[in-house]
């Protein structure tokens, strides 16, 4: 017997390792034997749900417990799902037909859930048993055959087959066993006599009554009925009602009558007062929640009802007489507790990141979530939701009451980098219970923007004659991102182009965006340039932009002006002219001219006599270098003079040079000789000049040569009215006397004024931006008439 029994453990502790799939809800299902050893493999979870083993462990695969420890554990190397604890089924799963061991196995990096069941198989480790070894009846002789006396039942802690299955009773004339099945609360054994009882015959019987359960062999619990046949009182009580059935409240206050129950007993006098009692096989827990009234035969509510405990009682209530033997009768009394909303819904965080990128997909998963109430009906129903107003909804799941809390519009850090979910679960009772649950979801940065420069496009300015390896001039950009997304740094574009062939004079600092001129500027040899500055953040797919750069460079007064007549020769510039003593005063003697490679004020030149053998005869025209006299000669004048000229610009600090002119006075047939030969030079140079300007003209924009075209015949035209009081000759030549300065997009240009000479010419080292007259040395046609 020995050896069959442990065969029989043995197939049963196979089967417990059979797997049992039920993919409906995606939920595993495992059977195992009560009174297993720790250790025992209860099945491979992962190869069942077809997870790579090598990713277990590195995804945290783990069992989420709940308010209880689970009596399992899973293997993280292997998926394995194995007995943590011995289980006793009749400690976990009391009086319930099947026991399921429901739990939660989670996966983290990407977050998976399922569900896994394990159903624990009873094994008959229990013998029925009765509560006393003997059990004492005392029945009237007066009993009629058919009385029914209802027996405490034997307790079989297992459950199905295992538990209480038949009854039996020893040999009797006068009493046989009937067998009452009572659902839950198990068979319940009632003693019916057959054949009426004589006490003289026999005062006492003794019966043998045997509890047996299903197994093979089967176990089985005795208990000694010993029968006092007792005389007189031969009527029993009798209930009023065939069925006591009603319904109450839970949380009804301790004292509420629940119902009142009602016998009658034929019998008079002691024999035929009753009093009501429980039944015998009352437990104690029921007498913790009711008592009854021995004399109204009220059923009274003492203890705390909680239909969330039990949704109904089924009590015994005896009523027996006051007889010196008396009888009783029993009567079940069934109480259905009506489940009240008194309890709010429960929201539990499962799993929950609580860091998630800004350019996660709609539909990613923040949490799961478990909402759950342990009331009923309506009272149970819940309706979950989120916030208003933040780009997260709630996803049911195929699991009851189970939700995922997933992106529902794309995030941006920028614009809000945490959100503050709140969680309601609220039932649908009346009134409505709910509850709030509040998680934080921080967005982690992405590189997703690139650096902005604070201008677009940079203009500076920069005197020229700067320091080199000084800062110049720092450009700045800034990152909406964060971190490392964040942190720019800075270089000058050099691609060899002409644009930026400028850019290898230049370093900047990475770090800052100061700029650093390697070489000292000369606004003579370049005006302007640009070049192009790129700023890329330190993400890990770096972003960056580029901003262009226009650089101006500012003149400084560092050139003196350059005497062009007289021509200088050994050092010092002096030139010698003659004219006619017969001319007039207002005659033009001559001209200084000079240029001055600066510009704007710097190069503006302004003309004085510095020295002169008579302040009478000889006056200098500030601003044109134009020598003419003031009156006309005398016998008594003499025939030289001397003229020291001052040319200086209008620097802050202005710079200087002097020219000397001799001029002499002669006779006026000496001075017609002289005039044809100049006539004849002349001739020869403003056709060299006119064939070096057709050069320059061709070289410059079509919209200076317009500007120039205008000033000169705005010139030409007031030229007759300006100087017909002293010139006769159309080929008068006029000196630059000063210059307005005007800037176009990234030109700059010079108007002259207010004479220009239609003779004149750019000299080329003055970088365009001083217009000189060419020198013709003497001017006769325009001082004697051909």
């Amino acid at each position: 017997v020995e050896a069959w029994r442990q065969r029989r453990q043995w197939v049963v502790f196979m089967v417990a390792l059979v797997l049992f799939w039920s993919r409906a809800s995606a939920q595993l299902r495992y059977s195992i034997s009560e009174e297993l050893k720790e250790g025992t493999v209860v099945g491979n979870i992962a190869k069942d749900l077809g997870i790579d083993l090598s990713t277990l462990k590195e995804r945290g695969f783990r069992i989420v417990s709940g308010s209880t420890e689970p009596p399992f554990q899973v293997n993280q190397n292997d998926g394995i799902l194995y007995l943590h604890r011995k289980i006793d089924r009749e400690e976990a799963c009391e009086r319930s037909s099947v026991c399921l061991i429901n739990m939660k196995t989670v996966l983290e990096n990407p977050l998976e859930i399922h569900y896994v069941s394990v159903e624990v198989l009873d094994v008959n480790d229990h013998s029925p048993s009765f509560p006393e070894k003997e059990k004492r009846l005392e029945i009237f002789e007066s009993a009629l055959p058919g009385a029914r006396f209802q027996l405490q039942p034997a307790r079989d802690p297992d459950g199905g087959i295992y538990s209480v299955q038949q009854y039996k009773l020893s040999q009797s004339d006068h009493f046989r066993l009937e067998v009452k099945d009572r659902g839950k609360d198990g068979k319940i054994p009632i003693l019916n006599l057959q054949k009426p009882l004589d006490r003289e015959a026999l005062k006492r019987h003794k019966l043998l009554l045997t509890a047996i359960d299903g197994d093979k062999p089967p176990k089985s619990g005795t208990i000694e009925l010993l029968v006092d046949v007792l005389d007189v009182n031969d009527n029993m009580p009798v209930f009023t009602k065939e069925l006591y059935s009603v319904t109450l409240n839970e949380n009804s206050p301790i004292g509420t009558t629940v119902i009142q129950v009602n016998a009658t007993d034929l019998d008079e006098g002691s024999n035929g007062e009753i009093i009501y009692s429980f039944g015998s096989n009352v437990n104690s827990k029921l007498r913790e929640l009711f008592e009854v009234d021995a004399i109204s035969g009220e059923i009274i509510v003492k203890g705390w009802i909680d239909f969330e405990i039990e949704d109904s009682y089924e009590i015994d209530i005896q009523a027996s007489d006051k007889g010196s033997a008396p009888l009783t009768a029993d009567k079940s009394v069934t109480v259905k507790i009506v489940d009240l909303n008194d309890n709010a819904p429960e929201i539990e965080v499962t799993s929950f990141s609580n860091a998630i990128p800004e350019d996660s997909r709609p539909g990613t998963t923040v949490a799961l979530i478990s909402v759950s109430d342990e009331d009923s009906g309506l009272n149970g129903k819940l309706l979950c939701s989120i916030s208003d107003g933040v780009p997260f909804t709630l996803t049911p799941s195929s699991q009851d009451n189970m939700y995922s809390v997933v992106t529902q519009s794309p995030l941006d850090r920028e614009k809000q980098s945490e959100y503050d979910l709140t969680i309601v679960a609220k039932d649908a009772g009346q009134p409505s219970l709910s509850s709030v649950k509040t998680i934080s979801v921080v967005v982690s940065d992405v590189n997703d923007n690139s650096p902005e420069f604070s201008l677009s496009p940079y203009t500076f300015y920069i005197t020229e004659n700067n320091h080199p390896g000084a800062s110049v001039f720092c450009v700045s950009a800034s990152d909406c991102d964060i971190n490392e997304n964040a942190l720019i740094s800075y270089h000058i574009l050099r691609d060899g182009g002409d644009d930026n062939k400028w850019a290898s004079f230049l370093n900047i600092n990475s770090e800052n965006g100061n700029i650093l001129a390697l070489k000292s500027f000369d606004v003579e040899t370049l005006k302007t340039f640009k070049f192009q500055v790129v700023a890329t953040d330190s993400g890990t797919s770096s972003l960056s932009s580029n901003v262009t750069v226009n650089v101006f460079i500012l003149d400084q007064n560092d050139n003196a002006p350059v005497i062009l007549y007289p021509v200088s020769a050994n050092g010092s510039a002096e030139g010698m002219e003659e004219i006619p003593r017969n001319v007039n005063a207002g005659h033009l003697v001559t001209k200084v001219r000079a240029y001055d490679a600066d510009i704007g004020y710097n190069g503006w030149l302004l003309f004085s006599l510095q020295e002169v053998t008579d302040h009478s005869l000889f006056a200098l025209d500030r601003y044109t270098g134009q020598i003419r006299t003031l009156r006309s000669f005398t016998e008594t004048d003499e025939a030289e003079h001397k003229l020291v000229i001052l040319v200086k610009d209008n620097g802050n600090v202005s710079l200087s040079a002097t020219a000397t002119v001799i001029i002499n006075v002669v006779e006026p047939k000496e001075a017609f000789a002289v005039s044809d030969v100049k006539s004849a030079v002349k001739d020869e140079e403003e056709n060299s000049v006119t064939f070096y300007l057709i050069i320059t003209l061709g070289s410059v924009s079509a919209l200076f040569i317009i500007s120039i075209i205008v000033l000169i015949v705005m010139q030409c035209s007031k030229a007759p009215v300006d100087s017909s009081k002293y010139l006769q000759d159309v080929n008068y030549d006029g000196t630059l006397c000063h210059s307005i300065q005007y800037r176009s997009g990234d030109k700059r240009y010079m108007l002259v004024g207010p004479r220009m000479s239609i003779g004149s010419t750019i000299v080329p080292g003055s970088n365009g931006n001083t217009l000189v007259v060419p020198d013709h040395r003497r001017r006769a046609s325009g001082e004697v008439r051909s």
